[in-house]
């Protein structure tokens, strides 16, 4: 019985295993956030959070206030490099309109607007029980 070798895989990550898996893992996760500085909605919450994540060890009085703010803060970007990769799904299809993909790129910049919203509810009630 003859047995025909398997073809390989489209995508050689699949067959890395422990630090070689790691390693070529992060240098996608390092490209994906390349990716995501040439918008500019991702360099503007970047920026700000480069001020806020220092400032939430300062105001916040416990480690839970403090990993609040903060996780508020990098739960935006996080938020935003999704929106982002839904919108370049989008585009990779095709640039004509459709209704689905003005409704995919609506969802995800409505998911941008409540994360915004979160970090902003949080950030004015530790403002007000500090001050």
């Amino acid at each position: 019985m003859q047995t025909t070798p398997s073809p390989a895989p489209v995508n050689p990550q699949k067959n890395r295993k422990g630090l070689s898996r790691f390693w070529h893992a992060t240098g996608y996760s390092m490209a994906g956030l390349r990716a995501g500085w040439a918008e500019t909605a991702f360099r503007q919450e970047t920026l700000a959070a480069l001020v806020m994540l220092p400032l939430a060890f300062w105001l916040g009085r416990t480690w839970v206030e403090t990993a609040l703010l903060a996780a508020s803060v990098v739960l935006v970007l996080v938020v935003e490099l999704l929106n982002t990769a839904v919108e370049a799904a989008i585009d990779r299809i095709g640039p004509e309109w459709h209704d689905l993909s003005k409704r995919a790129k609506d969802m995800g910049s409505a998911a941008v607007l409540l994360s915004l919203l979160l970090c902003l509810g949080i950030w004015v009630a530790a403002l007000v029980h500090r001050f």
